[in-house]
């Protein structure tokens, strides 16, 4: 048995949850309306490249009712119905354009979609997934301005702090573009929110952990954390059907400790918002977990207490009291 140690100072969580700061900061849950705005990606439309991130496949992690001849109105009118019969308590909904490269466009066509979001009576927001490749000074600043208003979460796929492993997915961008486009998000006043992805090839166990110390070094709000699947049509699941010692992917295990070892070295200002995702069975060609999306944080809790850790209890700038080897036996 582990020694008895002072309390995490998360609660049972033990870690810094986005659920727990938005309850908390807007009075109750703030629920997600997913919209597709008709967008696509540089490395997809021949201005980087054509094959897209060897990773991804939008269907995997689009909602199945979602149709794109749909008005974003409408699209939203679709999303409230569901949302109203499984969270009949939810505070406020935002519009969370998540598919592609939400500002890769032209700027009047891109204020036409969020403004059209922002008009729908129910919309307190927008939450905008994109590339940090593709956020300009006029986009951040126009952002900016919105955020004066409404809610603004602008979520960058940095996707791996590790320049090889981002060429090894085709991404497109090194860290250094991260890096500079959440520095300039953030430094207009805009909620960041960075998305990673855990156990790319061309990285190790060791470059994974010192992206949490180079994410903790950057102005980031929030984090969602993704194990790597193998989504069919994809260019790696193709790589592994051929030969998978190509890509070597984590059990449900190994991806539990990876998780634990990573927070414990993030800031605990950075609140966790994602621990995992889910692909449709379908679209799933490894690896197969007998673990669904809401049993990961109970399991990530339970290992953290396991260790008599907690997030942040290893990271370089903590407080003496939020230290692991300062805590009491």
């Amino acid at each position: 048995m582990p020694a008895e140690i002072s309390p995490s100072p998360f609660g049972e969580r033990r870690y810094n949850a986005w659920n727990d700061y938005v309850k908390r900061r807007h009075g109750g849950r703030v629920q997600k309306i997913s919209v597709l705005g008709g967008f696509t990606c540089p490395n997809r439309d021949g201005t980087l490249g054509t094959g897209g991130c060897s990773f991804c496949n939008n269907a995997g992690f689009t909602p199945g009712h979602l149709d794109r001849r749909q008005s974003i109105h409408a699209q939203i009118e679709t999303g409230l119905e569901f949302l109203r019969r499984r969270y009949p308590r939810t505070r406020l909904h935002i519009a969370y354009f998540q598919s592609y490269s939400n500002t890769y466009g032209e700027f009047d066509r891109l204020r036409a979609c969020y403004e059209a979001a922002l008009a729908h009576p129910e919309v307190s927001g927008l939450a905008i997934g994109t590339r940090p490749d593709c956020l300009p000074d006029r986009v951040l600043d126009y952002l900016a301005e919105l955020a004066q208003e409404h809610i603004v979460e602008l979520e960058i796929g940095v996707e791996s702090c590790n320049d090889a492993a981002l060429q090894r997915v085709n991404r497109g961008h090194d860290f250094a573009s991260s890096a500079d486009a959440i520095k300039r998000a953030a430094a207009r006043g805009l909620e960041v929110s960075v998305h990673l992805i855990l156990g790319l090839p061309g990285e190790s166990t060791a470059s994974m952990l010192d992206g949490a110390r180079q994410l903790s070094a950057l102005p980031v709000r929030s984090l969602k954390l993704h194990q790597l699947d193998l989504v069919r049509g994809t260019t790696l699941a193709r790589e592994w059907e051929a030969d998978p010692t190509a890509v070597t992917l984590l059990s449900e295990d190994d991806y539990i400790a990876l998780l634990a070892d990573f927070i414990e070295r993030l800031s605990p200002d950075i609140l966790l918002q994602r621990l995992g995702s889910e692909v449709p069975p379908k679209l799933k060609l490894a690896p197969h977990w007998n673990l669904r999306l809401h049993e990961l944080a109970p399991r990530l809790s339970a290992e953290l207490a396991r260790r008599g850790s907690w997030h942040g209890c290893r990271y370089e700038s903590a407080t003496p009291e939020h230290r692991l080897e300062n805590s009491a036996p």
